[in-house]
């Protein structure tokens, strides 16, 4: 019986010995409540990192939770790049207005207008959002490249699903590494979110805006118009030394024309 009441004695142990400078840190790397600090580093015999780990999970399984709920309130947030070539616009939904309002969700949708930002290759919030007749389109492409045609018609398909996968999740919003974390995604940072605040967080939509972006610009080739312009200098030039000479010709015949009869008797 002893070694179960030591047992037993441990986790209690550790909670005893947790102090506010631990529980402190640990809601500085997470965001977490503070009593779910103290509890994660009971639960965890006061190991930080797996205390961390151990929040994370928490958080994930509350935000799954969370998921089929109606987020119907939230903001708009804007993020323009610097030397204003680059904007953003990105409206992420809570459930109530009072969550909206809050410092901690209005930093949220300014950190993922700032993502948007900083993934030029995105198209879409979630793979769930993808075009299902492109992806069909890029598979039949991919089936009959030549490095497929030489294997087996099962493996195929699964090299070409995972082909697939991969370019779907780089196109999209929250599989991308957080700016702030690459530990982590933009999915994780908004179920971590969800949990903290206790309310359905997610992204509705997104758009980027590109100085110039789908305007038909001139391009111009310095060099061809240099050469140009010389050439077109060379001919001025030329023409003006071709008036007097026509000037000369014409005083003979002029003065040819004006000789009279009377004169030449």
């Amino acid at each position: 019986e002893e070694p179960k009441k030591e047992e037993a004695a441990k986790p209690a142990a550790a909670a005893g010995g947790i102090s506010a400078k631990q529980v402190k840190e640990i809601r500085d790397k997470t965001g977490a409540g503070m009593m779910d600090c103290k509890k994660a580093l009971g639960e965890c015999n006061g190991d930080l990192e797996e205390a961390i780990v151990w929040l994370r999970k928490k958080g994930m399984a509350s935000a799954d939770k969370k998921a089929s709920r109606i987020a119907a309130e939230g903001a708009i947030g804007a993020y323009i790049h610097a030397g204003s070539r680059l904007g953003v616009i990105v409206e992420v939904n809570c459930e109530t207005d009072f969550v909206a309002r809050g410092d901690r969700f209005k930093e949220l949708v300014a950190d993922l207008a700032m993502q948007v930002a900083a993934c030029p290759d995105i198209e879409y919030v979630s793979p769930d959002d993808v075009d299902p007749a492109m992806v069909e389109a890029e598979r039949a492409v991919q089936m009959k490249m030549e490095d497929m045609l030489s294997k087996p018609e099962n493996i195929r398909e699964k090299i070409v699903q995972g082909r697939l996968d991969k370019m779907v999740n780089e196109k999209a919003l929250i599989k991308q590494d957080f700016i702030k974390d690459t530990t982590k995604t933009v999915e994780e940072i908004i179920k971590e979110a969800t949990a903290e605040i206790g309310e359905k967080i997610s992204v509705r939509r997104f758009v980027k805006y590109n100085l110039g972006e789908g305007m038909e610009k001139r391009e111009e080739d310095f060099a061809a118009e240099v050469e140009a312009q010389t050439k077109a200098l060379a001919e001025k030039a030329a023409a003006k030394k071709e008036e007097p000479k026509k000037e000369e010709a014409a005083k003979p015949a002029a003065a040819a024309g004006g000789i009279s009869a009377k004169q030449v008797k």
